[in-house]
């Protein structure tokens, strides 16, 4: 068992007084008579990068992460001899991800959500790269514990390797998520490489509804189409909402600084319907990513929100909330940049560095 349980143990009243101020307080005031604004909401954007369990799934491709006895057979050398990708070959062939492995990658993983609202996590949590809800509930239950994460958000997608978008989250749910797939009419023969848009509507006190969306674009080594596809897909959605939903959208969108220097991408397709977080905040920031081949940072991790004026609230990012949240020391490399989870050195959390924004919900007069 992860030592962190025992380490910030929260104890119940200790956490109703936290959750007092935030919108997971656990009240019924529905009827808005209890409700005394503001509410702040902290989000946070984190690619848990390839968390899987090391049990065998046919239906993905998860051949990699499996423990090293499980590797040792024709059949599986065979399968990864046919990748191509050095690095991914050689994981495939002798990474070892065993039942230790897994349980430091959940503990890593705990460390660097704790890290956020002095040990008591984000208000919702928008993962990405994450096989399935039993290795997400564990991380919960296992390693978030007294915490008051709802049970785990995520509807299984078709993406090839298996990986999926979710939530976790002390709100309550006000009606079932939706999982909204890509579907990308110029490349048929990629969507199996893409993930949807999940779709999940939080209950704030006061009965405001936010609708949250956990995204995980196209990679950037898929054509710039792709991820314009899946900003569309994006707008439709939040054109789709009621008047008087708030909104917010938090994951991997993908576009390096690069090809948003190149093509406008935040200009053109995200800046007219959206805030973006980090234009209002985290001004020192250099980014959630690291390419060293371009010795390059990106906001490939982000954070937007769309208030809207039909709501009963008003409700905005507030800008000294945001920041990228790195403060865990196995996050960061000896260069300063995201270390990469390396569980044979026991060594990293993920090549990316969360983002973390607070939003403000306060009742109109």
């Amino acid at each position: 068992m992860n030592d962190s349980n025992t380490r910030r143990l929260v104890t119940p009243v200790l956490l109703s007084l936290m959750l007092a101020g935030c919108a997971g307080a656990v009240r019924d005031d529905s009827d808005g008579s209890k409700y005394r604004g503001p509410t702040e909401v902290t989000v946070m954007s984190f690619n848990v990068e390839n968390l899987f369990d090391n049990i065998d799934d046919p239906r993905k491709d998860d051949k990699a992460y499996l423990p090293i006895a499980a590797k040792r057979n024709d059949s599986h050398i065979a399968e990864c001899k046919q990748i191509e990708v050095e690095r991914w070959r050689d994981e495939c062939l002798n990474l070892d991800w065993s039942d230790a492995a897994v349980e430091h990658k959940l503990s890593v993983l705990a460390e660097t959500i704790r890290q956020v609202n002095g040990g008591f996590g984000a208000d919702i949590i928008a993962l990405q790269e994450v096989e399935n809800v039993a290795i997400l509930e564990r991380l919960r239950t296992e390693y978030l514990t007294h915490l008051g994460y709802e049970p785990a958000i995520l509807i299984e997608g078709s993406d090839a390797r298996g990986i999926d978008v979710a939530f976790l989250s002390r709100v309550a749910l006000a009606e079932p998520p939706r999982l909204h797939p890509l579907k990308l009419a110029g490349f048929p023969d990629r969507e199996r490489d893409t993930r949807g848009i999940l779709q999940a509507d939080f209950k704030l006190p006061g009965g405001t509804i936010l609708t949250g969306f956990s995204v995980h674009f196209p990679a950037p080594f898929h054509p710039t189409e792709m991820r314009v596809a899946a900003y569309a897909h994006l707008t439709d959605l939040l054109a789709a909402l009621p008047d008087d939903r708030h909104a917010f959208a938090a994951g991997d969108f993908n576009t390096t600084s690069g090809e948003d220097n190149d093509k406008k991408m935040l200009d053109t397709y995200v800046r007219p319907h959206w805030t973006v977080a980090h234009d209002n905040g985290c001004k020192a920031c250099k980014g959630s990513h690291y390419y060293a081949a371009g010795d390059s940072w990106s906001f490939l991790d982000m954070i937007l929100f769309a208030g809207s004026s039909g709501a009963k609230t008003t409700a905005a990012i507030r800008a000294d909330s945001v920041q990228i949240a790195n403060r865990n020391p196995a996050q960061v490399s000896e260069n300063g940049t995201p270390e990469r989870f390396r569980p044979a050195q026991r060594k990293g959390v993920s090549d990316h560095w969360p983002m973390i924004a607070t939003i403000e919900v306060t009742q109109k007069q």
